[in-house]
């Protein structure tokens, strides 16, 4: 195991679902926190044991020790303790963006049954990853800036929920005030948002995945625009590729029927392969 695990909280979660069955392993993105997935997760309760942890440094969960890198290596490393705590042995894995990013390198590793990538990072050029980065500075900088009543009251007006939800959402008014002030809240209090920032702009992506793997990519995503899905195309041939039509960055809200039908495909596919 890895070296500095000593130096690393565990990961704060919520799990759900029957004992016994396929285990399914949300991963949320930058800035972001595990109720992303709540549009989904009940739906996949029913069927399935879900975890959905914040990642270090977000949400609930506290950061890395200081001098740890957020780097895919030690995120990984790091995960594959939780899946031991947690008594979980190679579940499915569904990522958003970063959390998409690190599902496909747990699934390169060998580490996961299946892989669920939803918008990806790791797939941009020099230019459009900058593109990526500047609206997340400025969403972090106006979270940071703005005291928390004023983040309330923003959400609770229905124009500015619109507005905050945009660069993330094809369909930002399908949030309520609640959700749209926690997840500034989560969005203000990131303590890994910087260093996490700071290794996304060198990422890339270009591994061998010999898992059942899925890549979905929303026509409409502002964070990570469609055209990114060709790059993921070329460089995961064998991989599903599907198109989001209408859903945006983070699609679990914007069309949540779709993903859990995609979810339960890989985990059908992945639990077939298991058993051969």
């Amino acid at each position: 195991m890895w070296e500095h695990s000593a130096m690393l909280p565990d990961l704060e979660y919520t799990r759900r679902g029957p004992t016994g069955a396929p285990t399914i392993v949300l991963l949320h993105g930058i800035g972001h926190r595990r109720e992303a997935w709540g549009p989904v997760m009940d739906r996949l309760a029913k069927t399935y044991d879900v975890i959905a942890p914040d990642l270090s440094g977000f949400g609930q969960s506290p950061a890395f020790a200081g001098g740890v890198r957020y780097s895919m290596d030690n995120a990984c490393d790091h995960l594959y303790g939780q899946f031991e705590r947690w008594g979980a042995v190679k579940p499915h894995v569904v990522g958003n963006s970063l959390g998409g990013a690190i599902a496909l390198e747990l699934g390169s590793r060998g580490l996961v049954s299946s892989v669920t990538a939803l918008s990806p990072a790791g797939f941009f050029g020099p230019v459009n990853r900058f593109q990526a980065l500047v609206p997340l500075m400025l969403m972090r900088l106006m979270a940071l800036l703005t005291p928390a009543f004023l983040l309330e009251r923003l959400a609770q007006n229905p124009t500015a929920r619109k507005l905050i939800g945009l660069p993330l959402y094809a369909k930002p008014e399908r949030l309520d005030a609640e959700s749209t002030f926690g997840d500034s809240l989560a969005l203000k209090h990131a303590t890994a948002f910087e260093r996490t920032a700071k290794e996304g702009v060198i990422y890339r992506f270009d591994r061998h995945v010999p898992v059942p793997t899925t890549i979905a990519w929303g026509t409409e995503d502002r964070l990570l625009p469609y055209a990114q899905a060709s790059t993921a195309r070329a460089r995961l041939p064998y991989a599903r590729h599907v198109p989001l039509h209408g859903a945006g960055h983070v699609p679990m809200t914007d069309d949540p029927e779709l993903i859990v039908r995609l979810v339960e495909l890989a985990v059908e596919e992945g639990s077939t392969r298991v058993l051969r």
